[in-house]
């Protein structure tokens, strides 16, 4: 029960966080007030706090099309998908051909990919995205299936509302971004039961989002970190915030060497555990919200050696404000192992993050995920 700071602390906790939580112009959501120090978190009170229902981070980027490239939270802030190129618009279901998605994600040019049609696209093979597309959902629904996206070598890349299910064959993962891609933000997407993981992140990719996303009937949800080998995997950044687990089995994510900050999401019904750090990794838990089944313990350290490295080590986890129910152990590790952890301060000054209640929860579970919206008007030039 409660949450997890209490009385841990580390040097950094008696520190505010850098910079401040402004109130930009529109369509930006209204910030609180400036926050205070990160042993005692507090949030914004009933007076300047907005309706929950409008509390989720960006909640206007749907008044125009393109209003969306730019405003992801955390590491994946700087991903623009095809903000500078032309629509293309996706006529066809088909896994290949003229006015595909699979078509337009090869092109070389910058791309805003639109649908013009609803249903399922049956991919026999991966559909590898190349730099600077967004693929935008919204207005349709589309579910893949079959095998699933791969980001390989690129960047700037935004997937929107849209459901991945039925993934089979050996790696098959639903968005497999590997090896060195960057500036990737992954929103609003429902992703279940595929033969490999749901979200792969691995061999030296990076400055990732992951936002308001369902994640359901599955095992091995998200690996980040390919395995001990890849030393390459210690410059890995990923923010994973407002998105649902919902009784899906293990790694929620399961993290080799990469700095990942998680906060917002509500996880639920584990099979084995929520949350996992093995070698060097350095896991930010913030506001979270973990409701255990039948296995109790949250968090969970697997030793690993890395290859340039003479002794094993596991990783660690930073717990603050994190709220535990229903009977959850956190099972946090020793202190001079949490003060490790690195502070996302360090790399982006600003972030929507809000107490773990009953009202968030309810909240992540209504708002994420792939859903029935209309497509965005499309801004004059």
């Amino acid at each position: 029960m409660g949450n997890a700071h209490g009385h841990r602390k580390n040097r950094r906790d008696n520190q505010n966080y850098s910079g401040s939580y402004p109130t930009p112009a529109p369509p930006y959501y209204k910030y609180g007030p400036p926050p205070p120090p990160l042993s005692q978190p507090q949030f914004p009170s009933s007076a300047t706090q907005p309706q929950m229902a409008h509390s989720l981070p960006y909640a206007c980027v749907d008044a125009s099309l393109r209003a969306l490239a730019g405003q992801a939270e955390g590491f994946g802030r700087s991903a623009i998908g095809g903000l500078h190129g032309p629509l293309y618009h996706v006529t066809t279901l088909a896994d290949d051909g003229p006015g595909s998605l699979r078509d337009g994600c090869r092109k070389k040019e910058p791309l805003w990919i639109v649908f013009e049609v609803s249903g399922t696209i049956h991919l026999s093979s991966f559909l590898n995205v190349s730099s600077y597309k967004t693929i935008d959902g919204r207005g349709q629904r589309i579910k893949l299936t079959g095998k699933g996206l791969r980001l390989k070598e690129c960047e700037h890349v935004i997937i929107c509302n849209l459901e991945f299910e039925g993934g089979k064959g050996p790696d098959a993962d639903a968005i497999q971004i590997k090896p060195n891609s960057k500036h990737i933000w992954i929103d609003r997407c429902s992703l279940r039961d595929y033969d490999d993981g749901l979200i792969d992140i691995t061999r030296g990719s990076t400055d990732i989002t992951v936002s308001r996303c369902h994640f359901s009937q599955h095992d091995k949800t998200m690996l980040i970190g390919a395995d001990p080998s890849n030393v390459g995997d210690r410059g890995i950044r990923v923010t994973i915030h407002h998105c649902f687990f919902d009784g899906t089995r293990q790694r929620h994510p399961r993290v080799r060497f990469g700095k990942v900050h998680l906060y917002n999401n509500y996880t639920r019904n584990w099979g084995i555990y929520a949350v996992c750090a093995s070698v060097e990794s350095q896991i930010y838990s913030q506001c979270n919200i973990y409701e255990a089944g039948q296995k109790k313990v949250a968090f969970k350290y697997l030793t690993e050696k890395a290859a340039d490295k003479d002794e094993a080590c596991s990783g660690s986890i930073k717990s603050e404000g994190d709220l535990f129910i229903t009977g959850t152990e956190a099972g946090l590790m020793s202190e001079n192992v949490i003060s490790n952890s690195f502070h996302p301060s360090e790399y982006y000054p600003t972030w929507t993050v809000e107490a773990p209640t009953d009202a968030l929860k309810h909240v992540i579970q209504q708002c994420a995920g792939c859903k029935c919206i209309p497509q965005p008007a499309e801004a004059a030039s």
